[in-house]
């Protein structure tokens, strides 16, 4: 039997016309956005990731309980803090401001 949180994300990818590793990438940048928001950092501040990682590493910890490899947590967790990093590493060197 599959528990309650793989019941959960097997909810959100039949409710969301999106693959898993799509909805990786808007998890990580919403909670990009988030941190800017709520914690009042800029973009160039490398504090804003932590959120996001944070959120990635429980969700694999659950996929890992749940019998995912490593394998597959260790792409969930790059797939969902990959896109963040390069923004705030973007904005560190003024390739771009927001």
């Amino acid at each position: 039997m599959k528990s309650s949180y793989q019941l959960f994300k097997l909810w959100w990818l039949a409710v969301l016309p999106l693959t898993k590793d799509a909805i990786h990438i808007y998890i990580g940048f919403v909670l990009l956005l988030i941190a800017l928001i709520v914690f009042r950092r800029r973009l160039s501040s490398y504090q804003a990731l932590i959120p996001g990682l944070l959120v990635s590493l429980v969700m694999e910890v659950f996929d890992l309980r749940d019998g995912y490899s490593l394998g597959a947590s260790v792409h969930d967790i790059i797939n969902t803090n990959l896109l963040p990093f390069v923004f705030v590493t973007l904005a560190r060197l003024q390739i771009f401001n927001l």
